[in-house]
């Protein structure tokens, strides 16, 4: 199996602004997230951004970096102008490692290629964690994702699903948490890139409904290592500070 992995990086952040080169542990967070995909079996690892800024600190440590248009709106489109620039083939996979994640295990990174690569017929991979404690089901910014018995998602939600009608407020075997890492295929990516926002994607804000909502397979399977949530806040910068501050 070959696959490249692409990280796309912007600057603005409403939450916590020029989070991708915030320091964490004596390195941006960039960095750490570069390491780790570098850790992994990738055959390339690429930095995507539109930003200058971004672009000098990575190649600061070494990193390949493709200057994309402003004009993205999602890293899903900044990866599909690096596929097309780059001229990769259809069949080629790649996955999108989000900038944010300092503390991705390259092993989880692995597994999201494996995992598509196995399905000729998906279009996307993704992985999900079991949820283990009731109040992260009702969080909104934990997305929750359903699947059917051969592990293709059946729909992803900031609600909590499924919805227990015997014993509200209750986890079951099937509560399962959305893990933001995916693998796609060039062609579906391509496609993705090209089709206009869907309805559930805009009331959910969630791209990858739109995938669902045209027909595309999204394969899904239970992450080997349970990776932090993402860093959106100053709380989760401090919370990853502390544990890359114990990591190798």
């Amino acid at each position: 199996m070959n696959f490249r992995v692409v990280i796309p990086a912007r600057y603005d952040s409403s939450r916590l602004p020029g989070k991708v080169l915030l320091p964490l542990a004596g390195k941006t967070m960039l960095q750490w997230v570069h390491e780790r995909a570098r850790g992994s079996k990738a055959a390339e690892v690429i930095v995507a951004t539109d930003d200058e800024r971004i672009a000098t600190a990575a190649r600061s440590f070494g990193a390949d970096v493709a200057m994309t248009a402003r004009a993205h709106v999602s890293g899903t489109d900044r990866i599909a102008e690096v596929a097309a620039a780059r001229g990769w083939q259809e069949a080629d996979i790649v996955v999108n490692v989000q900038g944010d994640e300092p503390l991705i295990p390259p092993a989880v990174i692995d597994q999201v290629a494996a995992l598509l690569h196995t399905h000729a017929r998906a279009d996307i991979a993704t992985l999900a964690a079991r949820i283990d404690q009731v109040a992260d089901m009702a969080d909104p910014n934990n997305v929750k994702v359903a699947c059917d018995v051969g592990g293709r998602a059946l729909y992803f939600s900031r609600a909590p699903i499924p919805w227990n009608r015997d014993a509200a407020n209750t986890l079951t075997p099937a509560s399962l948490r959305h893990i933001g890492i995916y693998a796609y295929r060039v062609a579906a990516l391509r496609r993705l890139a090209s089709l206009p926002a869907s309805r559930l994607e805009q009331i959910e804000k969630l791209e990858q409904l739109r995938a669902l909502e045209n027909g595309m397979e999204i394969r899904v399977a239970l992450a080997r290592e349970r990776p932090l949530a993402d860093v959106n806040t100053a709380a989760d910068l401090e919370r990853a500070e502390r544990a890359l501050s114990v990591r190798p």
